[in-house]
């Protein structure tokens, strides 16, 4: 059946973008089909036209069927609720609880390592953790060393998505977390869906944003 006009997803994103990073994962876990509208973050003329169409200036945000939703994290639980069954979230309500609580924190916290470790696109660089982000950074070894063998749940989710950009912050500075946090780390960096997301990321967003600038 060919999806209508009404039916289109349309997923706004920005270069460089973390968060729409995450959006497009969990986007890609739904097996939903989407198009994507690209900003480029640095430059000035596209800021202001992404503001004159979210007044927060901010993305990404997601156009369906008449629903407009901002924030990766909304994103997902309207995603979620879009299809119950494609396992976005655990069956079962502690683990379920569990990985919102977790992403919710990833959302709200690491402030540290996000300002002492910008998130680029780009070869790795070997950098020593800062100490203003050691304790995140210990936080997230216990957060990570909870996970399963493989994605944290067991089956790829939304937690996997939001952690997987993290996962690669880290390794662009060269920092690889030892014992079972540190394999669940590797494990998300080697994840195809998040190795194709990052690769669009680095080479689509750009020649979307630069024409659409014309």
């Amino acid at each position: 059946m060919q999806e209508s006009k009404m039916d289109e997803m349309v997923l706004t994103v920005g270069t460089g973008s973390t968060w729409a990073m995450r959006a497009a994962l969990v986007l890609g876990l739904t097996g939903f089909k989407w198009r994507e509208q690209v900003f480029e973050l640095k430059d000035a003329a596209a800021l202001h036209r992404l503001k004159q169409q979210a007044p927060a200036g901010l993305v990404p945000w997601l156009v369906h069927d008449g629903v407009r939703v901002h924030d990766s994290l909304a994103i997902a639980e309207y995603l979620h609720e879009l299809c119950p069954d494609r396992g976005l979230y655990p069956a079962d309500p502690a683990r379920r609880a569990l990985a919102r609580s977790l992403c919710a924190e990833l959302h709200s916290g690491f402030g540290q390592i996000r300002s002492r470790l910008p998130y680029f696109l780009g070869a790795p660089r070997k950098q020593e953790p800062p100490l203003e982000a050691l304790s995140e950074l210990a936080r997230l070894q216990v957060i990570w060393a909870q996970a399963g063998a493989s994605f944290y749940f067991g089956a790829p989710g939304i937690l996997d998505a939001f952690y997987a950009v993290m996962a690669q912050r880290l390794f662009n500075y060269g920092i690889a977390l030892p014992g079972a946090a540190g394999a669940y780390q590797q494990h998300l960096l080697a994840w195809p869906l998040w190795q194709a997301t990052l690769e669009r990321a680095g080479k689509d967003w750009p020649a979307l944003a630069a024409k659409s600038q014309g």
